[in-house]
């Protein structure tokens, strides 16, 4: 979850709000790392989870990263649920939950929908309170 924090920390030079998140291997081997990149990249779709997988994916020369885990410091929207399904991740580890928009539990529960066909270990609550502050701070600093 270190990486993961370090990459949403680094999404605040951009602008973006800061979700950060990292693919390991097996062997604890980072394959990919990703943070919000939609305001940099004015890509609706560079989610941290995204750019991870597709970094990890490219690094392995394979989608299917079933023997690898996701670590993310916020819990995925439906969009991120979605694309761990197809990576077909074996675990998700997820610090802070997303009460307006998570898809791993607090709104939808999409990675363990039992009408799909790949099941994922979840793992919740993973330096949860450094995430939240994280995303706290944000917010809060826009705000004023």
């Amino acid at each position: 979850m270190r990486a993961a924090l370090t990459e949403a920390e680094a999404a605040l030079a951009t602008g973006d709000v800061p979700v950060g998140a990292v693919v390991v291997d097996a062997g604890g081997a980072v394959l990919g790392r990703g943070r919000n990149r939609r305001e940099a990249d004015g890509d609706p779709l560079a989610h941290a989870e995204i750019l991870a997988l597709r970094e990890a994916a490219a690094v392995r020369g394979d989608w299917n990263l079933d023997d690898c885990t996701l670590v993310v410091t916020l819990e995925p929207c439906v969009m991120c649920a979605g694309a761990v399904l197809q990576s077909r991740v074996g675990r998700l580890v997820y610090g802070a939950w997303d009460e307006k928009a998570g898809a791993v539990g607090s709104v939808y529960d999409v990675v363990r929908d039992r009408r799909l066909p790949h099941r994922i270990e979840v793992v919740t609550g993973v330096d949860a309170e450094e995430s939240a502050r994280l995303l706290t701070d944000f917010f809060r600093a826009r705000r004023l």
